[in-house]
């Protein structure tokens, strides 16, 4: 059986603790691969090697570093059905949907390139008499990133990405549940050309996170995963003294107003809310139309969608979506679904009995859709993190418009209309971090920022963007003054300009 370990300082490392998680094939249900859970000792081992071959990199023209990454592009490239195929067979999503999880991370390290650029500073001539005021981007040493299985290749490269062309050594704890492609990546920037000990990757579970939580010397840690624990991840953070940036759950509401265009608007609901089993931060999981005709219309184009979802293995090219990533994911979800139905909504689809034939054993589930949902229910008020869809009738705009506005989560939000006026109104009031306007999973591309509002993110800083720049650096201001012309003898006033 395959084991996964670490790679620390440019070799991987098989791992000490004697402590081990599986890694399933969704598809089948079986255990294809064991992953060492690090330790305190390791962890420590990777912030060390970091530490040794941090200040060179640093010190590497920003082009140069920049060149490493265009390598690592190509190599991607070469390697891109190979990774994918090793994604959806761990994770579960469909060989399509892992190849768009590696490309949305490739669009990030594109924008790397540019980071030489960002990282300029600002210089004023004759601030003062005879001063002259310039600010630099310095990095900040070591950094750490903490990556959920939902998106095994994206999110490192999100963050791995901005933080290693500033200059910083990463230490990356991806998720213990679908570790091949992170470790993948390690390797591709190696044969990048990227020094060892620059990126680490340290497997883990709450061991490993508390020991880059506490470690001295990481400066800066990223994290993507459930509120709970950003806000654990945050707090534990900040008494250390490091930047955090911790992004947490969602429960994206989709908009469908009287005059939106109902068969794009139904084929939005469809695509994001069941694609990749619904293990997406960004999928939607609320539908709100507006009016009972336009709540009527939606449920009866709707309803057969749903039921004719293609539920398949991941290498199905023909399949709409696969198994959810384990057996303990597919029981949880099963059961919000049952909650839903003990709280009094109606369950117009329901997927709980699907069996894959010749995959009875898999990690799989048909699309379940819930109508009558009410803002008072456990199934709209917490992520469920799959295939369900939940539809809130909304009497008038305003309504629809509270709805996402005073839910606990902000992470994303979409409206479908024809007209400009209620989506201009919309997208300035609707108390969410991301907006699509006809779009229903309005995720930036990678020159603009990510980042979701309450609880669905901590810090004040988004992910990707210039916003990561900002992140992964810190400015240094400098003012200088030459001798000539200067005075003699001390001034005891507080200087001014």
């Amino acid at each position: 059986m395959r084991t996964v370990g670490h790679f620390i300082g440019g070799k991987h490392v098989k791992g000490s603790s004697g402590r081990f998680a599986d890694v399933y094939q969704p598809m089948t249900g079986d255990v294809q691969a064991q992953v060492a859970l690090g330790t305190k000792a390791e962890l420590r081992a990777a912030v060390e090697n970091a530490k040794a071959a941090q200040p060179a990199w640093a010190a590497t023209n920003p082009q140069r570093r920049a060149r490493v990454f265009m390598k690592f592009l190509e190599l991607v490239a070469r390697d891109n059905d190979e990774m994918a195929e090793l994604l959806a067979r761990e994770h579960g999503k469909t060989f399509p949907d892992a190849k768009g999880d590696i490309l949305r991370g490739v669009e990030v390290v594109e924008f790397a390139l540019g980071v030489p650029h960002l990282m300029k500073g600002e210089y004023t001539e004759g601030a003062g008499p005879g001063i002259d005021l310039y600010s630099i981007r310095q990095p900040l040493g070591v950094v750490a990133g903490i990556t959920p299985f939902n998106f095994p290749a994206m999110i490192p490269m999100w963050q791995f990405a901005p933080a290693i062309a500033c200059g910083n050594a990463f230490i990356l704890k991806p998720s213990e549940r679908d570790p091949g492609v992170p470790m993948k990546l390690a390797e591709l920037m190696l044969e990048a050309g990227l020094p060892p000990g620059i990126l680490n990757v340290v497997n883990g579970d709450k061991e490993v996170v508390d020991a880059i939580l506490d470690d001295q010397d990481i400066s800066a840690v990223g994290f993507v995963g459930s509120s709970s624990i950003a806000q654990y991840i945050y707090e534990r953070a900040a008494a250390t003294g490091k930047r955090a940036q911790c992004f947490g759950g969602a429960k994206n509401h989709m908009i469908v107003m009287p005059d939106a265009d109902m068969d794009q608007a139904v084929d939005a609901l469809v695509g994001a809310g069941y694609g990749a089993a619904g293990e997406r931060c960004m999928a939607v999981s609320v539908a709100v139309p507006v009016g009972k005709t336009t709540a009527d219309r939606l449920m009866e184009k709707l309803v057969p969608r749903v039921e004719n979802l293609k539920i398949g293995p991941s290498m199905d090219p023909s399949a709409d979506f696969g198994p959810l990533v384990t057996k303990a994911a597919l029981e949880r979800v099963k059961n919000y679904v049952e909650i839903g139905v003990k709280e009094g909504a109606t369950l117009a689809v329901d997927g709980r009995g699907f069996k894959m034939q010749g995959y009875e054993n898999g990690f799989y589930m048909g699309g379940c859709l819930f109508d009558n949902v009410t803002k008072d229910m456990r199934i709209y008020k917490e992520e469920i993190f799959g295939p369900v869809l939940s539809v809130v009738r909304a009497h008038d705009f305003d309504e629809a418009l509270r709805l996402p506005s005073e839910h606990e989560y902000g992470n994303g939000v979409a409206i479908f209309t024809r007209d400009g006026d209620s989506a201009r109104e919309f997208a300035a009031k609707v108390n969410v971090g991301m907006v699509g306007i006809n779009v229903p999973i309005p995720v930036p591309v990678a020159y603009f920022s990510f980042g979701g509002w309450k609880r669905s993110g901590f810090g004040d800083l988004n992910q990707y963007g210039t916003d990561s720049v900002r992140f992964y650096t810190k400015t240094k201001t400098v003012t200088a003054r030459w001798p000539s012309g200067v005075k003699e003898g001390a001034d005891f006033a507080m200087p001014t300009s």
